[in-house]
Parts: structure tokens; sequence; C-alpha cells
């Protein structure tokens, strides 16, 4: 007949609850201070990234770094992200309200059951500038920052826009201090800036620096 060992089944628990806890600190780390990975669901950055929500296998996937914040909080004593112009950010958008129970900031720090959804767009307009989209008389369509077009050869074509109507932030205007303008590379496909307005800085998640699959896709992101 076997004997229980009590002292050995609570040592061992112990030893597994311990092992967990390491674990789950060591995610929260790692994804708040260093970098995660992100799924692209959608073709709204094509050309630059592919996506497709019902072909999640074959969309890219991508390396987010956190580490431009960590450098703010050592030289500035803020973690936050200060982003140039043209580099691709992950950002909750002002629509999505961040829940703030333990549970749900559990989830979005490691990443497991987290529901809140994120956004992937280009940074295009910088706080202070002054923004302005106009469509020439051939159909084509251009960002101008402070009355100077801007150079993007990153879009997916500047005949395949969104036309503009009042509905939406298409300028001039100026852009909020603290706040960007963010805008998807196939413009003509889109949820961007345009329709829901600058994004504050306090949205940003990380930037988007490396595709690691699929293996034809990899490409260090500008």
């Amino acid at each position: 007949m076997l004997k229980f060992d009590k002292e050995k089944t609570k040592s061992a628990i112990w030893e597994i609850l311990d092992t967990v806890l390491f674990v789950v600190v060591a995610i929260i780390i790692i994804r708040f201070f260093l970098i995660e990975l992100r799924w692209i669901p959608s073709g709204s950055m094509m050309p630059t990234l592919y996506g497709d929500k019902d072909h999640a296998l074959t969309s890219d996937r991508i390396v987010v770094e956190k580490f431009s914040k960590d450098y703010n909080l050592i030289t500035k004593g803020k973690y936050e992200n200060t982003p140039k112009r043209g580099d691709v950010m992950i950002f909750y958008p002002p629509s999505v309200k961040l829940k703030t129970t333990p549970s749900a900031v559990f989830s979005r720090l490691t990443g497991i059951f987290c529901n809140e959804t994120a956004y992937i767009k280009r940074v295009i307009g910088l706080p202070g500038e002054r923004i302005e989209i106009k469509q020439n008389s051939d159909g084509a369509t251009y960002v101008y920052i402070n009355g100077k077009r801007l150079n993007e050869e990153y879009v997916m074509s500047e005949y395949d826009y969104t036309k503009c109507d009042n509905n939406m932030y298409c300028g001039p205007f100026i852009i909020p201090e603290g706040h960007y303008f963010m805008m998807g590379d196939n413009r003509g496909h889109s949820f961007d800036s345009r329709y829901w307005g600058t994004l504050p800085k306090e949205r940003f998640i990380g930037r988007a620096i490396f595709v690691f699959w699929p293996l034809n896709h990899l490409q260090i992101l500008n």
C-alpha cells in the first residue's frame, strides 16, 4: 500500500506555485519593459504589413519594442512613447475604454485572455504641426505637413484613398500637444485618425520593429 507523505506533497505544491509565480512575473516584466509579440488582423497597413482576420496563420507576426519607453523613463522620469514620423505604432484607439479592474490590468500586462482592441498605424503628424489631406485634380491624394507635401513611398497607392468629407478629420488643423495623427498605409481601407481624430500619447503600447513570421515576410520595419 502506498503511504501518503503530507510534507512531500505540500512541498511539491509550493514548488509548482513558486514556478508559476516566477513565470507570470517574468512575462509581465518582459511585456511591460522589453518586447511583446503581436499579429496583424487586417490589411490596413498593406503593402508594409499583411493581415487577414479570417486567415490568421498567414498574417504577419511582429515584434513590438518598449525600449523607447524605458529610455524616456530613465531620462525624463516618464514611461511614455515619443515616436518619430514614420514609426509604425501599436496603440489603443480613443474609442476603447481601458478597464482598470485587477483582472483587466492583469490580462493587459500578461496578454492572457486580453480582449482589448489594439490598432497598428503609422505616425504621420506630430504635436504642434499643421496637417491637411488634399486631393489633386487627377484624383491623387496627398498629406501636407505645415504646407509641404509629405513624401510617402510606403503607401499602397495615392489614388486609392477614401475621399474626405465634413465628418472626417482631413484638416487643415493644428495637432494638439501630446497628440499624434495616425494613418494606415492602405489609405483606401484604413480606419484611422481621419475618422476618429488625433491620438493621445498615453494610448501608445509600443513600436513595431520586426516581422518574424511568415519567413518569406521577414523584415525590419523603419
